[in-house]
């Protein structure tokens, strides 16, 4: 396993921010499982967790203006790290209006123990949850979740629709290697949550 400080990184015309390696998920398909980078970036494992001001300093060596998009998107759960995505967000919106992404597991609630819904009200303007299946045990068995005794899937539907009430852009995802069913279903739950289903692909 190779480690760096790449709090940064660039795919295309996007930026995207590593804050944090830690998560409460070990994903069947996680791409963390198949090398220390991904689509081509340096190693994403971090050498330490970097606190606000290395994140925030980081940002400051980059031409936010010049992106189509900044996206909060590494090797973990950004909302483990709530506080430094938060402070990083607003740093970006004081310098720059390029939209902000946030790509999450949806368990941020689970993970702070609060609602955390209000506090990306006019800092994101995009959220992404990972839907993953269809259903809880389903959910379960593909995200592999470290919280016993609470119904992840459930918790994390809630999360969509909580925070889609704060941000103007929510969708859940789902990762095309599911199968046809499986994303038909996957359609139903995000259309009775009235929130957009995204159909990503699967990189290796």
């Amino acid at each position: 396993m190779q480690k760096a400080m790449n709090i940064s990184y660039e795919i295309g015309n996007k930026l995207y921010l590593n804050i944090t390696n830690k998560c409460p998920c070990s994903c069947t398909f996680c791409i963390r499982n198949n090398g220390d980078g991904a689509y081509g970036s340096d190693p994403l494992w971090l050498e330490h967790q970097p606190n606000e001001e290395e994140v925030i300093a980081n940002l400051k060596t980059r031409d936010l203006n010049s992106y189509e998009e900044i996206i909060f998107c590494g090797y973990g759960e950004p909302t483990c790290e709530l506080d430094i995505l938060l402070a990083a967000a607003r740093y970006i919106r004081s310098v720059s209006k390029t939209p902000i992404r946030l790509n999450t597991n949806g368990l941020g609630d689970l993970i702070n123990k609060r609602d955390i819904a209000h506090d990306f009200s006019g800092l994101v303007d995009t959220i992404s949850i990972s839907l993953n299946a269809p259903t809880a045990e389903e959910y379960n068995a593909v995200t592999r979740p470290s919280f016993k005794d609470v119904n992840c899937f459930e918790e994390m539907l809630s999360f969509a629709k909580s925070v889609q009430k704060e941000v103007p852009n929510v969708m859940l995802t789902v990762v095309d290697i599911i199968g046809e069913d499986e994303i038909k279903r996957s359609q139903a739950v995000a259309d009775k949550a009235g929130i957009h289903l995204r159909v990503r692909p699967y990189e290796d």
